[in-house]
């Protein structure tokens, strides 16, 4: 039975995303996606969230943004509170100005003529004054990198595009939490890694906590302080990314073992648990190598030999 890796909010901050026993079922099912989740998030932390489909995943960050249970019908009980507001009791205006959120699709939300014209649309749902969207605007296709875009039709775009634009029209609201639901399913590796190396920008810039459902745990892991594993609507591991991802098999809980994870627990049978650091990029499992293994001798063309010891 897997034990949860637990992680103590700091007691000298107060949470952003306070979540306390929430169970949630959708009536159209007699099973509880969500079961009894107790969750406390801090500001301008990078969570993943990672299980197999239908672990809840998805379900949690619908509660958290107010989809549920504003949008969603269901039997929902316990507390979500959001930057001070609770989700049952806000309005999902209010709701808005707190949470950004990025679909797995960016197709999703993307429906105006124009790019500049998309990222405009929620200040102007909002009122603002005409000189103040063109400011905010401006500065979130500079911050995104897709200022060339400002004019083309969304439907023109590729799909790592569309993503980019989806995040700048989420940034020009202002909101304090930036919530990305598989962002890179859609994306080939290049254009993957490139957005995952967004979102780091907009954390580390913008100090913008990140939420992410994310399957590649390679890439996310990397920029993540924080891993939680769900199965079956309930949280199975939370904990830093290294000690979560070397404390067990994850695959029991439909996770997929990055290869260097893998990689490394071939090399090393004993490769689990807490106490060492272990490696989670392909450089730290490269010098984690050059410092065990000996001299190894170069590949000779014509050779049947490779990496003979000199």
């Amino acid at each position: 039975m897997s034990q949860v890796l637990s992680v103590t909010p700091s007691s000298q901050a107060e949470s952003l995303i306070s979540i306390r026993a929430l169970s949630y079922r959708y009536y159209a099912s007699s099973r509880y996606v969500l079961n009894n989740v107790n969750l406390e998030i801090q500001k301008g932390e990078v969570v993943v969230i990672a299980g197999k489909s239908g672990s809840g995943k998805s379900t949690l960050l619908r509660a958290i943004n107010g989809l549920i249970p504003h949008q969603h019908s269901g039997d929902y009980s316990g507390k979500v509170i959001v930057d001070g507001l609770e989700v049952l009791s806000a309005k999902m205006s209010e709701l808005a100005t707190k949470v950004g959120y990025i679909f797995q699709n960016p197709e999703n939300q993307i429906f105006m003529f124009s790019v500049e014209r998309d990222i405009a649309f929620g200040l102007e749902n909002l009122s603002f004054k005409t000189p103040d969207i063109r400011e905010k605007v401006d500065w979130a296709l500079n911050t995104l990198g897709i200022r060339d875009l400002a004019l083309r039709a969304p439907h023109e775009l590729s799909d790592g595009q569309k993503q980019r634009v989806a995040i700048a029209g989420s940034i020009i609201m202002g909101q304090k939490i930036l919530i990305f639901d598989e962002p890179t399913s859609l994306l080939d590796p290049y254009t993957a890694s490139n957005v995952i190396r967004i979102i780091k920008n907009l954390h580390d810039d913008l100090g913008i906590t990140i939420l992410i459902v994310e399957h590649r745990l390679d890439l996310v892991s990397q920029i993540a302080n924080r891993i939680i594993v769900l199965d079956e609507g309930k949280i199975v591991f939370d904990g830093e990314p290294r000690q979560v991802m070397y404390s067990s098999n994850l695959s029991v809980h439909g996770v997929t073992e990055p290869t260097i994870i893998r990689t490394t627990k071939l090399l090393d049978p004993g490769a689990t648990g807490p106490g060492k650091s272990y490696p989670l990029t392909t450089h730290e499992l490269a010098h984690e190598l050059r410092k065990q293994v000996p001299r190894i001798g170069v590949f000779q063309k014509g050779s049947h030999e490779f990496g003979t010891n000199r």
